[in-house]
């Protein structure tokens, strides 16, 4: 679970991050870090790392369209052969014989 918190704070602070490294690296004097993040256009910063972290949540969202009742049924050996993991809808009850 941190590895998704940790990924989903690189991808926020990625803008940012890269705009430091384009002033540092473009300009012939530096400023220093204070002076630089005070005037970066942070909120610009902040919605273009908002968008690249949802997009990228979006983008990897799981879209297996299961339910939460299906049964799974993991990866086996069949004749040799690895069968991938799979779910199967739940067993319906039989209906009572009067």
């Amino acid at each position: 679970m941190i590895r998704i918190v940790i990924e989903n704070i690189f991808l926020f602070m990625l803008p940012t991050v890269l705009y430091l490294a384009w002033v540092a690296f473009t300009e012939n004097e530096w400023a220093g870090l204070p002076t630089v993040v005070r005037e970066a256009p942070l909120v610009r910063l902040f919605v273009a790392g908002a968008a690249l972290m949802l997009g990228t949540l979006v983008m990897f969202s799981s879209r297996s369209h299961n339910s939460p009742q299906d049964v799974y049924v993991p990866p086996s050996v069949e004749d040799g052969r690895i069968a991938p993991g799979h779910t199967l809808p739940p067993p319906q009850p039989e209906p009572a014989k009067p």
